[in-house]
């Protein structure tokens, strides 16, 4: 009987230690395969919350402008008939932000750092809403001509001149920072204790 229980003992203990064998030797492969397929669906999660990390400054803004039309006689340089000026009120948004789906998200296995590397920031949209944009006539007469064409020529000039500006005051910087946080705070959230963000 107790030659019995030794055998089963011995075949219990067996059985035990090449379970653990058996484990110690699957389980890394498992836990990458699992760590991969975390990786990726947090990368679809971030995607889908792009709209979350993006910059978006209002505006409002005022042009003056000015039309000038001229007669030619014979023998003279132009003449000035009429000048015609309007004040051109708008406001605007633009849109600072990265696309996501460029991305590269990464996870080390020793440093259990998740890395991820993301384009930096860029103007994604300059609107004006011209539709609810407001004119004025401040000087002009029945010879003043002012085509309506000019209203937008002038609004999509200062659109231009207003992203340049905002570039140079660091909006593009202030994205990537917002981007950062809200990645870290994001990921951290969703269980990775270490996170490192670059841009690229």
């Amino acid at each position: 009987m107790k030659r019995m229980i030794g055998r089963v003992s011995f075949v219990l203990l067996t059985l035990i230690l090449i379970g653990v064998i058996a484990i110690v030797m699957i389980k890394p492969s498992v836990f990458s395969t699992n760590q991969q397929a975390d990786v990726s669906l947090v990368k679809d999660r971030l995607v889908e919350l792009t709209e979350l990390t993006t910059l978006k400054y209002e505006y409002s803004n005022v042009i003056v402008s000015r039309n000038t039309t001229s007669v030619s006689l014979i023998g003279l340089k132009d003449v000035k008939l009429a000048e015609a000026i309007k004040l051109i009120e708008y406001s605007g948004y633009l849109k600072a932000g990265t696309d996501l789906s460029n991305m590269e998200v990464s996870y080390n296995d020793t440093t259990e750092q998740l890395n991820v590397t993301v384009p930096h920031s860029t103007i994604l949209d300059n609107v004006a809403n011209t539709d609810d944009a407001k004119v004025t006539d401040v000087k002009g007469t029945i010879f003043s001509d002012y085509p309506s064409q000019l209203i937008f020529d002038e609004i999509n000039k200062e659109k231009a001149k207003m992203e340049k500006t905002k570039i140079d005051q660091g909006l593009l910087t202030e994205a990537d920072e917002r981007i950062e946080a809200f990645l870290t705070e994001f990921l951290k959230n969703s269980g990775y204790e270490t996170v490192a963000i670059e841009f690229k």
